[in-house]
């Protein structure tokens, strides 16, 4: 997947969740990408970082029981992704979406200054909508955020949208 796909959604955010807002924002994951689909996305992609990516690769997993017909794609930064990881279960968690993903595509064969940049590049490219957890910080997030405005792709921000749902 090189090109812009209307039918392309992609998500970026933060890797930090406060446990607060964790069953509020699971509960806009899942409402978004129902909204989503009924809007003709059937390609959702992700990350592979701790934190959003993770969580909205888990909830577009559970979304794929009710709608066979989506797809997970996960573009990763690099193959050695999880080599600094210190936790036992995110390696796990992350290896167990590889396995669940319908595609995996890397950015670099190693890890490299620029290869979270590039992964982020890339998903925003071959997408037409972004989904973020972004607080209006500094970071990669607001870079892939700023990047996907200035390509003119739809922005859906749940942050905010989780703090009203209840």
């Amino acid at each position: 997947m090189e090109d812009k796909h209307s039918s392309t959604c992609f998500f970026t955010g933060h890797r930090s969740i406060p446990r607060s807002e964790m069953s509020s924002l699971t509960a806009a994951i899942d409402e978004t990408v129902e909204e989503l689909i009924d809007w003709g996305i059937d390609t959702f992609v992700c990350g592979g970082a701790v934190g959003f990516d993770t969580l909205a690769a888990c909830r577009v997993v559970v979304a794929k029981k009710r709608h066979p017909e989506i797809a997970l794609y996960l573009v990763l930064p690099c193959r050695d992704q999880t080599a600094k990881w210190r936790s036992a279960y995110d390696i796990a968690l992350y290896q167990r979406l590889k396995g669940l993903a319908d595609s995996v595509e890397y950015a670099a064969e190693t890890y490299s200054s620029g290869c979270m940049h590039l992964r982020n590049r890339m998903m925003a490219d071959m997408s037409s909508v972004c989904v973020a957890y972004y607080n209006g910080g500094s970071g990669g997030t607001a870079y892939t955020v700023r990047y996907a405005r200035e390509h003119g792709i739809r922005l859906i921000n749940l942050y905010e949208k989780q703090k009203n749902m209840f």
